[in-house]
């Protein structure tokens, strides 16, 4: 009877230990959406990155990605443990596979475009010193967007504002140009190389922030509702102590990270779930399916 009963517990014991040996906890990869550069990127996350490798110590660096979907592709396969993605990125990665979870987001500074929190708004901006002033007088202009993935950039342009436009993104615009970032876009725009732009109101206003240009360059003819800002989510491959850990050093140790939090415009971090972001998944339409 004993031998029996060794032999059942070592049975059940076996899926357990298989289990545990499935998640990662030896080292810590990150990427993060190219809102801007990858450099620029890069250098505001070292603070993050020093202060998590430190805590937990392994090593922990920042993954270079080419695309909102080179992101989402690699939290969902694991080949990152930690994503920074759009609202859109994360719903997309989350029907992929519905252990993609997100557990924070930023808490943002006042800008002049984005009110204190952690909500934004993609806005439809326009030079100020053009003769733009109304939603008609952009129609059969040049447009930038983002990437495809983009919340802000792409996905609200083409689901939301239609309905402002009172017809379809593609018939509004002469033209529309995918730029790739936030960034691009709001250069494009400033080198008059297009005549209006779609963008995250976070990046107009680090753009004032860093002299880029100044409060009254921009003119904005359309809002989005507000959206839960970016959030950060594990992949399904980390091992549940390895994330308690890193929600403590994220959420609770707010001096540590604020050279990280300066970068960002942000004050602090808080708890995100996936019910802040299921809102928007009837504005993704195709891209969810």
């Amino acid at each position: 009877m004993l031998r029996f009963i060794m032999l059942l517990i070592a049975v059940l014991a076996g899926p357990i230990a298989q289990a545990d040996t499935t998640c990662r906890d030896t080292d810590l990869r990150i990427a993060v959406i190219p809102k801007k550069s990858m450099d620029a990127l890069v250098k505001d996350y070292a603070p993050l990155l020093r202060h998590l490798s430190k805590h937990l110590d392994m090593p922990v660096e920042i993954i270079r990605a080419g695309s909102y979907d080179a992101v989402a592709d690699a939290v969902v396969s694991g080949g990152v443990d930690i994503a920074w993605l759009g609202p859109a990125g994360y719903l997309t990665a989350h029907l992929r596979d519905p252990g993609v979870e997100p557990f924070a987001n930023l808490v943002l500074e006042k800008g002049a475009y984005t009110p204190a929190g952690n909500h934004y708004q993609a806005l439809l901006v326009v030079r100020a010193d053009t003769g733009a002033k109304t939603l008609k007088d952009l129609a059969g202009q040049r447009v930038a967007l983002n990437d495809p993935l983009s919340t802000s950039g792409s996905i609200l342009p083409n689901r939301a504002f239609p309905d402002a436009a009172g017809m379809p993104l593609s018939e509004f615009f002469e033209s529309q140009v995918y730029t790739g970032s936030h960034d691009r876009s709001l250069d494009a725009l400033l080198n008059k190389r297009v005549d209006a732009a779609f963008v995250a109101s976070v990046r107009a206003d680090d753009y004032i922030k860093h002299g880029k240009m100044s409060p009254d360059t921009l003119r904005v003819l359309w809002r989005s509702a507000p959206i839960y800002y970016d959030p950060f989510v594990f992949s399904p491959m980390v091992c549940p102590a390895l994330k308690s850990k890193i929600r403590h050093l994220m959420l609770n140790e707010p001096t540590a990270l604020s050279g990280f939090f300066k970068s960002q415009q942000a004050t602090g971090l808080m708890p995100a779930s996936h019910s802040d972001y299921a809102p928007l998944i009837p504005l993704m339409g195709e891209t969810t399916k």
